[in-house]
């Protein structure tokens, strides 16, 4: 008798640090999420901030840009704007190469998070819209390729999608393998319009600005267009 009732205390007690470790969690976020939109931090999307402080310390800007590309992926915030830093500061070519290392690795980050200390609240989150399960079904049938096919589009949304995957069964060396792989083209379309836009500001060159508009609606619209032919094959 005694035992149970030990056990229902320490279950009790369990939940309740639970309850509030989530609280914790949800008010991080969103004060971290005030911060950067309203607040001090609103600069982690003003590029001529990015521009400026990286061109600062010439001798290593790559890593610095590399690292600041992790912290962001990691807590969440969208990288967007360091993508178009990364062509202004470094060219397309190896703008993009930085950035895609940068993406994939906090992209890996923000996967072990997910997997090993977010994993209660991530869960309960998303079992609720029913994204999850879907996530989880999709993996076991074909992991690599579903990854593939969610980061060969610059649509979907790279940081919750990051969480995401770390709640499946996946293996994390074959997540970042694709994760590297699949967001190469969104990454060098991002980099293009950074190159491009800045030009154009400049006033030159807009034709190449609008060319990587185009190809970024492109790679958009192309997954949408394969899963319709994946349906109308399975249908017939």
């Amino acid at each position: 008798m005694n035992r149970q009732l030990l056990k229902l205390s320490t279950n009790k007690k369990s939940k309740k640090l639970l309850k509030y470790a989530n609280l914790f969690i949800i008010l991080s976020i969103t004060f971290l999420l005030y911060l950067c939109f309203f607040g001090p931090l609103n600069i982690v999307f003003n590029h001529h901030f990015w521009v400026k402080s990286l061109q600062t310390y010439d001798c290593c800007t790559v890593p610095l840009f590399i690292n600041a590309y992790i912290i962001l992926t990691v807590l969440g915030i969208p990288g967007t704007v360091l993508t178009i830093v990364g062509g202004i500061l470094f060219g397309i070519i190896w703008g993009t190469i930085w950035s895609v290392i940068g993406a994939t690795l906090g992209a890996l980050g923000a996967f072990l998070m997910a997997r090993y200390l977010l994993r209660d609240y991530v869960t309960k989150k998303f079992n609720k819209t029913g994204i999850l399960a879907q996530f989880q079904q999709a993996i076991l049938k074909q992991p690599i390729q579903f990854v593939l096919s969610i980061r060969l589009a610059p649509i979907s949304p790279f940081n919750v999608v990051n969480f995401l995957f770390g709640l499946t069964p996946i293996n994390w060396l074959s997540y970042t393998g694709a994760t590297l792989i699949g967001i190469i083209p969104g990454t060098f379309a991002y980099n293009w319009l950074g190159v491009s836009g800045n030009k154009a500001l400049q006033g030159s060159d807009r034709f190449s600005f609008f060319l990587a508009l185009g190809f970024l609606s492109l790679l958009s619209i192309i997954p949408f267009v394969f899963r319709g032919f994946s349906s109308i094959k399975s249908s017939q």
